[in-house]
């Protein structure tokens, strides 16, 4: 694939951020990075795959796989398994955030790093652990559930 197929699509910022982190540019990264991009949300391999394939019919799982791996050890992408046993996949912003899953709904929530602090200072008081939580989700009952909820038991 010619790397100007991809360039008018593809965000400059992938390309300074992955050669910041010392990794070559690739055109199955930038059109993995261009496939999350594009949904800007959580996406699992096989929609990446079908995304990708469409513009770059040579592509495969394994390829998608392989990196995807390479991109969440540099940091640019999160994995996440919301309960379902299927994992999904979104870039990494500037600002960490984590989800918080209804187990009823199956709704999914974005949370801010920073409400996580004081959970962070309590684990390194308490524990003498200090945690890089990259990506965190956490599972309960929604507001919309929970008061469904209370609306049956009375």
């Amino acid at each position: 694939m010619d790397d100007n197929m991809l360039q008018p699509h593809t965000e400059p910022s992938y390309v300074e951020r992955l050669r910041r982190q010392g990794v070559r540019v690739t055109p199955q990264r930038l059109i993995v990075l261009e496939a999350l991009a594009a949904h800007s949300g959580h996406i699992t391999a096989d929609e990446i795959l079908r995304w990708a394939a469409l513009r770059y019919p040579a592509i495969n799982l394994a390829t998608i796989y392989r990196t995807l791996e390479m991109l969440i050890s540099i940091g640019l992408v999160a994995q996440s398994d919301f309960g379902s046993g299927i994992s999904y996949f979104e870039l990494v912003g500037e600002a960490p955030h984590h989800h918080l899953v209804c187990e009823h709904c199956h709704a999914v929530l974005e949370v801010d790093d920073k409400a996580l602090q004081p959970l962070h200072e309590s684990i390194l008081h308490g524990y003498g652990f200090a945690t890089n939580s990259r990506h965190l989700a956490l599972f309960g009952c929604c507001q919309a559930c929970l008061a469904a909820l209370e609306q049956s038991v009375r």
